[in-house]
């Protein structure tokens, strides 16, 4: 990133709304929610929804390559999740779960602690021998702010003693940690993934590329704020976690030109969204930037870059399945998900998809 390049905030947006947590309400048996990723990847379902036509068709995601044409851009993230949960204990032997949620500079983190109690601010934390952490404080939403000390590399020492933050819904131990990251993930600093990515291959990415579809990688490190819960009734009560996005030269180029040339833009998962409504313009371009956006998007919502979507299902009344709502419309999303309960699609994390087009 130059000098030049703009950097923003983007706080929430959306447009007023009586829309309540409950009206995003869904039943989901709990056999349903995936534990395992699909493998292959992009042998995982599919539920394609046609805006245009309203209609929904059962696919695999391998077939995503029948959707899409050629002058179409994909729009990836490309960030990478960190082996982001540590086990510490305190001077007294006392066991403490550190989960990293946001890095403030090198050695300061903003972090998820469980138990708080023995947490306050002074206290230190071994994690083994060459790596330790003292809280500075505390935040107003009960995250704290610690300060690492490390012998060597902090990067080596997170790989050496980390292991993957893995949503709470899933209980089973995953077996390869490669498979809680998207196969064009660079750089570090998430505390979950993508999900949406987690169906491409490296060869059906070849093969889109040789469609004459273009790929365009934009970064938003994924906060655990994506998992938490809507606790207000009212959603426009709800307080938005903050995500750090950038949105390089080349990616703004990529998706500048295909909007003035009426081309469409998809979304490869709600981080992308999130990322491309939260510095588009009005007329969908885009110019190099990046800073931390705090965009709530539910119905109803003008999307100003966003043609197409690639998402997996999401949490009952969760700000996720709310942007989605607000793309297809809330009572016509709930319907597509008791469609793809009903015919037993896998849910979450490592489950099936839609493509919403």
């Amino acid at each position: 990133m130059t000098d030049n390049e703009k950097i923003l905030n983007v706080e929430a947006h959306g447009a007023p709304t009586n829309l309540k947590k409950s009206d995003f309400y869904y039943d989901l048996p709990e056999e349903l929610i995936a534990q395992t990723p699909a493998e292959p990847r992009d042998s995982s379902r599919m539920l394609v929804y046609d805006r245009a036509q309203d209609r929904a068709e059962h696919k695999i995601f391998r077939d995503i390559k029948e959707y899409l044409r050629t002058g179409d851009v994909l729009v990836v993230n490309n960030t990478k999740v960190l082996p982001a949960r540590l086990f510490a204990h305190t001077e007294h032997g006392g066991r403490v779960e550190v989960l990293l949620l946001k890095r403030i500079s090198a050695l300061k983190w903003e972090v998820l602690v469980k138990p708080g109690k023995k947490c306050r601010p002074g206290t230190r934390l071994e994690v083994d021998e060459k790596l330790s952490l003292t809280v500075e404080s505390v935040t107003d939403s009960g995250e704290r702010i610690v300060n690492f000390e490390c012998d060597g590399v902090f990067e080596e020492a997170l790989a050496r003693v980390g292991s993957m933050p893995l949503p709470p819904y899933i209980h089973e131990k995953l077996k390869d940690k490669n498979r809680y990251q998207t196969v064009y993930a660079k750089t570090d600093g998430s505390a979950a993934a993508p999900t949406a990515g987690l169906h491409f291959t490296p060869a059906l990415l070849q093969e889109i590329k040789d469609m004459g579809v273009e790929i365009a990688e934009v970064l938003l490190h994924v906060g655990l704020g994506t998992f938490r819960p809507v606790k207000e009734e009212a959603i426009t009560d709800h307080k938005m976690h903050s995500e750090y996005y950038e949105v390089g030269a080349k990616a703004a180029d990529i998706i500048s030109r295909a909007k003035r040339e009426g081309r469409r833009v998809i979304a490869v998962g709600t981080t992308s969204v999130r990322t491309l409504e939260s510095v588009a313009r009005d007329d969908g371009t885009i110019e190099p930037c990046r800073g931390n956006t705090s965009i709530f998007i539910y119905p109803p919502y003008k999307f100003k870059c966003v043609d197409a979507l690639i998402t997996n299902f999401h949490l009952p009344e969760s700000t996720l399945i709310m942007l989605v709502a607000a793309m297809t419309g809330r009572e016509k999303i709930l319907e597509l998900y008791k469609t793809a309960v009903e015919n037993r699609y896998r849910f979450f994390s490592f489950g099936d998809c839609m493509f919403i087009c």
